[in-house]
């Protein structure tokens, strides 16, 4: 008689299991975020010793901290002229630049900024049952600093219930450029992650990206971003090929979402334009 209350329970475990999406795995993942909350221990005892460290000390940790900040994600404006590089109109537009141009330390300082925006879309595509789509959009007020939203829906059709399961995913981030060569950009972003339907949560993210100038139109870029909603993992990764033809683009990439537990892999196809 247990044995077959047993294999009762497993069956009906199983049938839920089965008749749950991944988006819908995701979104009750995120709504009920992680067991584990953390130890309080009592741990005070240490830092009344602290409190008693030279001022000296102090300092040097301080410098240190802000040295590998300055060097590390911000740059030495004195002596890398890479960083006065300016924003191009397009890659390309010369046949030789990226999204920078060499234009000199003095130009660039003399010259106005050059605003650019850039507009992405591209259809995601997993099997029959899982799709979505990616809208990106980039302000580049000047060659400092620049805002990136982007925006994921993603669809999949639940087998059990013949339902479409939805999921929004949005990124508002603050970027830069660390480097800025004519043929070879990398940075980094920072800014908030949004899970949008049922789910209605925030979290902090950071990431890294880069792009490759390789000539003959062609350019090769890659992104990551990480976060944490309610505990839980929301992390992003792309890898795109694009052609480049005057203002517009073509491109055919990859993009892995690790949401919550499940993970996600497509295969990017789309386009976009530079404008100015």
């Amino acid at each position: 008689m247990k044995q077959i209350v047993c294999l009762c329970l497993w069956l009906l475990g199983s049938t839920v299991a089965l008749s749950q999406s991944k988006v819908s795995q995701s979104k009750s993942e995120l709504n009920s975020g992680s067991s584990n909350s953390g130890n309080s221990g009592s741990s005070s005892g240490s830092s009344s010793n602290r409190a008693n460290d030279d001022d000296d000390e102090v300092n040097i940790w301080v410098e240190i901290t802000w040295g590998i900040f300055k060097y590390g994600f911000i740059g030495d404006y004195k002596n890398e002229d890479h960083l006065y590089n300016r924003l191009s109109d397009y890659p390309y537009h010369n046949k030789e630049s990226g999204n920078y141009g060499n234009y000199g330390v003095q130009v660039a300082k003399d010259s106005k900024n050059n605003f650019r925006f850039d507009l992405q879309n591209m259809l995601l595509y997993s099997d029959k049952d899982l799709y979505a789509n990616h809208l990106k959009l980039k302000i580049r007020p000047f060659q400092y600093f620049y805002i990136q939203t982007d925006f994921r829906q993603i669809l999949e059709k639940n087998k059990a219930t013949t339902a479409t399961d939805r999921l929004s995913l949005f990124h508002f981030n603050l970027g830069y450029d660390r480097i800025r060569l004519e043929n070879f950009n990398l940075g980094w972003t920072i800014g908030t992650t949004y899970v949008g339907n049922e789910v209605k949560k925030a979290g902090f993210s950071f990431g890294l990206n880069t792009e490759i100038f390789m000539g003959n139109n062609l350019s090769l870029s890659a992104a990551a971003k990480w976060s944490a909603i309610n505990s839980q993992p929301v992390h992003a990764y792309e890898f795109e090929a694009k052609y480049h033809v005057k203002r517009w683009f073509a491109l055919l990439g990859y993009e892995h979402l690790k949401i919550a537990s499940p993970t996600y892999n497509f295969i990017s196809l789309g386009g976009g334009i530079y404008l100015n």
